[in-house]
């Protein structure tokens, strides 16, 4: 029997910045996705809204050509457009003014009674991060956050949470004054990936797993999150975050944390939340000190990449010439549980690198005794548990067989599952699953306050060290290599390589 399709709650819908990049090129085609796919209410409304002085007309033809561009079903037919045409509107607003937050209010009023809505309402904060703090207090002042009378509101919020630890709490504390936790989603949308989602599935629903996951049968963990692009037109934001901020802060460390925790009480968003703390709670911290034994930096130089040659990160447009963002990073993290103590966490990530994957490599513990001849054109080595994350999402798992032939001789081979090939159709955007699990309530894909603030705790060491200390030596990898050499080294350190390059 097929499973019932999933429907959000009647709701108003507010976009802040409704005319940028990720409005255009993500969130309304997901919109429209969830709509085509019948996961959207009959009574609900998108209300766009940003400095712009458009009209609801312009707006929707904008994001009409939008759609056609991003959605993963292609151009929409003129019916399914017309019918969801009639949800969109667009209202002109300055984030600053206090007076267009009460013309808003009286714009969603007037849309909640067209469209029959008791009033759900749902803001996304899609625009910079400088602005979120006071748009949340606007909210408060307008009276927009209030529930009540079997209403909810909620508010996504997208990363970065801060620049810093200081700053992530000084908006949490900000968010709280006006917002309660519960109302609050901070999206990443790294989580709502469908491998990283089938994390939680693979550990805890297949009971051979669990009895090895752990320090008695684990070497060491390895995720990879690699991107063979440059910065592309980002580089005003990058070149004040870099690599540290951008990825390991959030994407990585929301991974680890999947890979780590202890099978939760129930599958439900309290009860995985609370062991995800809980990992992060269990990492060693890292001394100032012992940052240059367990982090490595790195700025890409010129290169080759894709059979031509690509520029050095300073040559970029908008990047200064002595520029010392890092463009990688990796960390050594060890987790001091009863489960994971000794077993040595390493994470990377990287800009300008051979090609674009993200995978999570578990190494087990090789077998006591060799009994079994390897060759050197054939060699054994431990087995590899892969989980791919992007592009190729799958899973693989390399044994050890016996070669064909006379001789007993030992080869590693895979074991492997691919998505693309075992399940039919395509599957629903990150952002798709994260706005039906808001509209539905689940906050379990999106980080607590809590989880924020020790996740700037662990990597403000390794910020503090490199902002007192210039690098000396960037760029230090040619764009199209793996990273730097001493990315290999924080590795060989410990008699390991890494899995991936």
């Amino acid at each position: 029997m097929a499973a019932p399709v999933q429907v959000g709650d009647p709701c108003g819908i507010v976009i802040f910045g409704a005319s940028g990049d990720l409005a255009a090129r993500k969130l309304l085609p997901a919109l429209f996705d969830l709509y085509r796919e019948k996961h959207l209410p009959g009574n609900f409304y998108i209300l766009g809204a940003a400095r712009r002085s458009w009209s609801d007309d312009e707006f929707r033809n904008r994001m009409q050509k939008a759609v056609a561009e991003h959605s993963r079903f292609g151009q929409p037919s003129r019916e399914r457009w017309d019918s969801f045409v009639e949800k969109l509107f667009y209202q002109s607003l300055d984030a600053s003014k206090a007076d267009d937050y009460h013309k808003l209010s009286e714009r969603m009023a007037a849309l909640d009674k067209n469209q029959k809505l008791n009033g759900n309402h749902l803001f996304y904060l899609s625009v910079s991060p400088a602005l979120y703090g006071g748009i949340i207090e606007q909210l408060g002042v307008a009276g927009l956050a209030q529930e009540g009378d079997g209403r909810w509101v909620r508010v996504i919020i997208e990363k970065p949470f801060g620049r810093n630890w200081e700053t992530a709490r000084d908006l949490t504390r900000q968010t709280q004054k006006v917002f309660r936790e519960e109302q609050v989603y901070r999206i990443d949308h790294y989580l709502g990936k469908e491998t990283v989602q089938n994390l939680a599935v693979f550990r805890f629903a297949n009971a051979i797993y669990e009895p090895l996951w752990n320090r008695n049968h684990i070497d060491n963990v390895q995720i990879t999150v690699a991107e063979s692009l440059g910065v592309e037109e980002r580089a005003g934001y990058y070149d004040q975050s870099g690599a540290l901020r951008d990825m390991i802060q959030n994407h990585l460390l929301q991974v680890l944390c999947l890979v780590a925790m202890e099978p939760p009480s129930e599958f439900a968003a309290e009860a995985v939340r609370r062991e995800k703390l809980k990992v992060l709670q269990s990492i060693q911290p890292m001394l100032e000190r012992d940052v240059s034994l367990n982090a490595v930096r790195g700025q890409y130089g010129p290169g080759e990449l894709g059979g031509g040659k690509v520029a050095g990160y300073r040559e970029e447009e908008g990047v200064g010439d002595d520029s010392a963002t890092e463009t990688y990073a990796a960390l050594r993290l060890f987790i001091n549980d009863w489960r994971w103590a000794g077993v040595p966490f390493y994470l990377r990530t990287g800009k300008r690198l051979p090609h674009k994957v993200s995978e999570i490599s578990v190494q087990f513990r090789e077998a006591p005794l060799q009994l079994f001849a390897c060759t050197a054109m054939q060699p054994c080595e431990p087995n590899l548990l892969t989980i791919r994350i992007q592009p190729d999402e799958g899973i693989g798992l390399r044994s050890i067989v016996k070669t064909p032939g006379l001789d007993v001789i030992g080869r590693s081979v895979d074991l492997d599952f691919a998505y693309s090939e075992e399940f039919e159709g395509s599957a629903p955007t990150a952002y798709e699953t994260l706005l039906l699990d808001c509209l539905q309530g689940d906050n379990m894909l999106f980080a607590s306050g809590p989880w924020v603030e020790r996740a700037w705790q662990l990597v403000m060491p390794v910020l503090n060290a490199w902002e007192a200390e210039k690098p000396k030596d960037f760029p230090n990898y040619a764009a199209g290599s793996w990273g730097p050499a001493a990315a290999d080294e924080l590795l060989a350190r410990d008699g390991r390589k890494w899995q991936l390059g």
